[in-house]
């Protein structure tokens, strides 16, 4: 590829990287924020979970959006307002203020997260999709890493607002160059859509109708339904002195398999197939903690595992889609599902968990990567059909 797309392909990553932070800017200094609204202890989690809320309810229209006005545009839109956002938030505004910020920073993760990935698979070579798409898969993971090693000192030197004001510079800085190099024909290729009721509904059902647009997403429901739950809740359920590091080793271990392991097995089988693999290695896995196995050993192997179908996933939406309007519409369909899986799964686990121990949950960790699996393979007989 020229030098120069993989430069866009660098700073795309980067953008999805940017819109992973505006989760991590508030999960990582969550203790500083419990200072600064000392009264709304019930409603802090609201600032998490609206970002969720948005992409939940919203996630196919990103993706209508970015096929009717341009992936380009969609994109540069979106920084612009995230960026706009943090600058807000940067002036640490009344807590009702501070929600309504973070309602309008959902929008601009939404755009960032389908238009992004879109662009990418535009501009990566046949023989590179793949790859890039995985690397693409780790954004969310290296964003956690990246805010919880830089963000202690700017939280030393300045507290929240200078994380905030630095989170929009870096906006910014990444839409300047892409807003630059990006070749206009990207984003101005089919007409822009209306936006009744009518046609979200229409999106809605043309996106998950199709056997090829939402089978990434499907399967990315019961893999977000585990996996910050479970990121969240295995570090509680080992000894103190290693809840720490089992909490930096296990989203690290992710992205180490899905960089490594999703290439090398793309030379030899499709997206979807890697995807059945990781579930079905992740099902096996929980399962066996009835045998007694360590739970930090479990742990680690298992989110070594689900990186199979970390990657994979991003790998599949390009196998399956080779419109510009299809992918778009695949990736608003993950952004749709992964958030309901985030937004949901925590709490359901931790209910399972009490109500009926470590065994019910895992039980029911497995039983989402089943029905993921079954997912997968009802949806494959159907594109066969089509076919």
């Amino acid at each position: 590829m020229p030098l120069k797309d993989v430069f866009l392909l660098f700073l795309l990553w980067c953008a999805g990287l940017a819109a992973a932070m505006q989760f991590a800017k508030v999960a990582v200094p969550f203790a500083h924020i419990q200072e600064i609204y000392p009264h709304y202890d019930n409603e802090l989690g609201w600032l998490l979970s609206l970002i969720s809320l948005v992409g939940a309810v919203l996630g196919i229209v990103g993706g209508a959006l970015v096929g009717g006005f341009g992936a380009k545009r969609v994109l540069l839109s979106g920084l612009l307002l995230g960026a706009a956002m943090s600058f807000w938030q940067a002036s640490l505004p009344s807590f009702a203020i501070m929600l309504s910020s973070r309602v309008l920073e959902g929008l601009a993760h939404l755009a960032i997260v389908v238009a992004a990935p879109t662009l990418m698979a535009q501009l990566a070579s046949d023989r590179y999709r793949g790859l890039v798409m995985t690397i693409w898969g780790t954004f969310f993971g290296v964003a956690f890493v990246l805010v919880a090693w830089l963000g202690a000192p700017l939280l030393a030197h300045g507290g929240l607002p200078l994380l905030f004001i630095v989170h929009g510079g870096v906006l910014i800085f990444i839409a300047m160059p892409l807003a630059a190099g990006l070749p206009g024909d990207l984003a101005d290729h089919s007409r822009s859509p209306g936006f009744g009721l009518d046609h979200v509904l229409r999106q809605h059902a043309k996106a998950y109708r199709s056997p090829f647009i939402s089978a990434p997403g499907i399967g990315w429901l019961f893999y977000t339904f585990t996996f910050v739950s479970l990121l969240t809740i295995l570090p509680q359920l080992v000894p103190q002195d290693t809840r720490a590091w089992l909490s930096g080793v296990m989203p690290m271990v992710s992205i180490v398999s899905s960089l490594l392991l999703v290439p090398l097995l793309l030379q030899f089988t499709t997206g979807i197939n890697i995807v059945i693999l990781g579930l079905g290695g992740g099902m096996l896995i929980v399962l066996s903690t009835a045998l007694g196995i360590n739970l930090v050993i479990i742990g680690i192997v298992l989110f070594a595992v689900l990186g199979l179908t970390q990657g994979a996933t991003f790998a599949a939406i390009p196998q399956l889609n080779s419109t510009v309007e299809a992918r778009a519409l695949s990736y608003g369909v993950m952004a749709q599902t992964g958030n309901l899986g985030n937004l949901v799964g925590t709490p359901v686990l931790l209910a399972v968990l009490g109500f009926g121990g470590q065994t019910m949950m895992f039980v029911a960790a497995a039983s989402a990567y089943a029905m993921a699996i079954f997912a997968h393979i009802l949806l494959a007989r159907r594109r066969r059909e089509t076919w």
